[in-house]
């Protein structure tokens, strides 16, 4: 049948269906990301304690933990942030700083500042770049992957958003990551992180959901060695604080003289 030769009320149906799926707003990834972003990360000057635990086979073969001091800048809306190492005692009073494409370890010892790569591990499967604040969507362009239901680290089913995240920046710690965000409410779920080779470096679940600073934040991350599953580093944040960060901490020549209060 030819389409003049359709009922006037199946004509009048079909164009009505084609107007509404036109009309229907499409989900915005990078809009999707930023709130990803916001979901993860406060919006002033904040501090924050990280404990990182290596589990081999496990049996957990290392932990750490670290004092974090988190701004944005309000030129790039990056997040600068210099670390404090609390444990173990060997490590205690070393800092590290990211200021924009820099990234500054700094040991009392020799009183010097070496510079790093965001993709230096640290410790286990954690790397200088995951331990830092960052927001994925200064540093990465996203696209709509799929939709569909995923186990979250808490081994329940969730309805998720893919969204494909390609480097943007020479700021970027990875090359691609596919990051899983609820298709509700944005809070992110899981990640796989990939080199320029496309290798597979790690995936990371985010959860134990918590109020922190006004808003549902995700207090642990799971990270999971991209050969090895048997090889894990659990980070959990505590003690979250809104605080002021002064500029003056968050330059590499004053790294000396940094006392925390």
């Amino acid at each position: 049948m030819k389409l003049h030769q359709l009922p006037l009320f199946l004509l009048g149906l079909l164009f009505g269906m084609c107007a509404l799926a036109q009309s229907t707003p499409q989900p915005n990834a990078q809009v999707m990301l930023q709130a990803s972003d916001a979901v993860r990360n406060p919006d002033k000057p904040f501090g924050v304690t990280v404990t990182l635990i290596e589990y081999r086979g496990g049996k957990q073969t290392d932990t750490s933990t670290l004092g974090s001091y988190a701004k944005s800048d309000a030129r790039s809306g990056q997040f600068r942030t210099l670390i404090r190492f609390v444990a173990p005692a060997r490590d205690e009073g070393k800092l590290m700083l990211k200021n924009g494409n820099d990234f500054w370890f700094y040991d009392p010892a020799s009183r010097a500042s070496v510079r790093l790569s965001p993709q230096q591990r640290l410790m286990g499967q954690a790397s200088n770049g995951d331990v830092v604040t960052v927001n994925l969507a200064k540093d990465y362009q996203a696209k709509i992957g799929l939709e569909e239901e995923i186990a979250d680290g808490n081994r329940q089913m969730r309805r998720s958003t893919r969204l494909d995240l390609s480097a943007s920046s020479p700021e970027a710690s990875y090359n691609r990551i596919e990051l899983w965000v609820d298709s509700a409410n944005n809070q992110p779920l899981k990640a796989r992180f990939f080199s320029e080779s496309e290798r597979l470096l790690k995936t990371v679940y985010y959860r134990r959901y918590q109020p922190q600073l006004g808003k549902e934040r995700p207090t642990e991350m799971v990270i999971i060695d991209g050969l090895d599953p048997k090889w894990v580093t659990v980070m959990r944040y505590s003690d979250f604080v809104y605080r002021d960060v002064p500029e003056v901490w968050l330059q590499r020549d004053y790294l000396p003289n940094f006392k925390p209060e």
